[in-house]
């Protein structure tokens, strides 16, 4: 009876993990001068520019083993000397996947048209370092500037994570 006990309880206490971190009311939101997006409280921001981001959202290590944090990041790039559609971005974007990540792959490429932006929906996987990692990016065109927004996960660990990292992308929009 008290293993019952323990196993509805941690069933119950996952169940309610998920939800929080599914519900986007209790998520913190961060806005800026041209943009804003939500996130889970549990995941850490940062914004000191590593890599050239304009934000990092890293996810929580889930126990002593985990060596890789998935995250969301955005790069924004000055697009005002250089101007590109959506399309010809898209065009250059992939053939960098293929160039520049190690056993760069394209899965997928999907034109959204969103109920406040135009968008392309593109997942790639491909090597980084030790690790082989799934993405799952945004590509914006606003205001003469590019917008990429990706999500990284460790193939092993996207599915799990898939649905926060959709979610987090999804709720990116520009201020008005």
């Amino acid at each position: 009876m008290k293993i019952l006990f323990t196993i509805e309880t941690l069933l119950l206490l996952t169940f309610s993990y998920s939800f929080a971190q599914g519900n986007l009311d209790t998520w913190d939101h961060l806005k800026k001068e041209k943009f804003q997006i939500k996130y889970p409280p549990s995941w850490e921001i940062n914004e000191a520019g590593m890599m050239g981001t304009s934000l990092i959202l890293l996810s929580p290590i889930s126990n002593a083993e985990d060596t890789f944090r998935e995250n969301v990041n955005l790069i924004v790039q000055d697009l005002s000397a250089y101007p590109m559609t959506l399309v010809e971005y898209t065009e250059l974007s992939i053939s960098q996947i293929k160039t520049m990540i190690q056993n760069g792959a394209l899965i997928s490429s999907n034109r959204i048209e969103g109920r406040m932006n135009q968008f392309q929906k593109v997942m790639y996987t491909g090597k980084q370092g030790l690790f082989d990692l799934k993405f799952l990016q945004y590509y914006f065109i606003h205001e003469q500037s590019a917008y990429v927004l990706t999500f990284t996960a460790e193939i092993d660990q996207f599915d799990k994570y898939e649905t926060i990292g959709a979610q987090i992308l999804d709720s990116f929009k520009f201020a008005k």
